[in-house]
């Protein structure tokens, strides 16, 4: 749960020193948000490994990588809801230009998308980690003494 805020945190602080910078509305800038989703699932599950130990299991280091970056994706996107239905309903139009009056659809939509993003790399972040972290099935190699 800890780094999961951590990383909502982290990606609402981004967005923040992008906004400072005036550069929100650049979509391709949203690219580093996978970074610090990345970066928090991964520290997430090596602390898990690290305290479990031996008894770390793939299914552990799987629950802890989704745990996190749904957190996460959850936590950002309801700041991301505040953020464009009240404290900038003008940037929605911005992101999206014409698409919301062509297709006569809110800004829910973003939020939607924001979601399905999270989970989206979140699985697929976690999936990538877990190969790095999963317990090894390979065998020790003994020495024989003839």
């Amino acid at each position: 749960m800890r780094y999961g805020i951590i990383t909502a945190i982290g990606l609402i602080a981004y967005f923040l020193i992008v906004k400072l910078f005036d550069l929100h509305e650049n979509t391709t800038l949203r690219l580093f948000n996978g970074v610090i989703m990345a970066f928090g699932i991964y520290l997430s599950i090596k602390r898990k490994r690290a305290l479990s130990g031996d008894n770390f299991t793939y299914y552990n280091g799987f629950v802890t990588g989704l745990y996190t970056g749904f957190l996460a994706t959850i936590i950002f996107s309801v700041f991301m809801a505040i953020y464009m239905f009240h404290l900038n309903p003008e940037f929605p139009e911005k992101v999206m230009g014409g698409w919301m009056r062509d297709f006569k659809v809110g800004p829910g939509v973003l939020v939607f998308g924001l979601l399905i993003e999270g989970a989206a790399s979140t699985v697929i972040l976690t999936l990538t980690f877990m190969q790095k972290f999963k317990p090894s099935w390979n065998l020790k190699k003994t020495s024989s003494k003839e």
